[in-house]
């Protein structure tokens, strides 16, 4: 998305917060930071658990 709206709306997509509050203030740039990082946080634990699940299976 142009100009980094992908960024901004993600929390949105995942359900974290409503799209609303990113319109009437309710949420700041800090928060859809934090709300970026524990997206990437819980997507990377996801993937190593899922490499070590595949190192366990041989």
């Amino acid at each position: 998305m142009p100009d980094g709206e992908d960024w901004l709306l993600l929390p949105v997509h995942e359900g974290m917060c409503r799209y609303e509050s990113l319109k009437d203030g309710t949420l700041d740039l800090a928060d859809i930071a934090k709300m970026n990082d524990s997206l990437l946080v819980r997507a990377e634990n996801k993937h190593r658990v899922q490499v070590a699940q595949e190192a366990a299976n041989g």
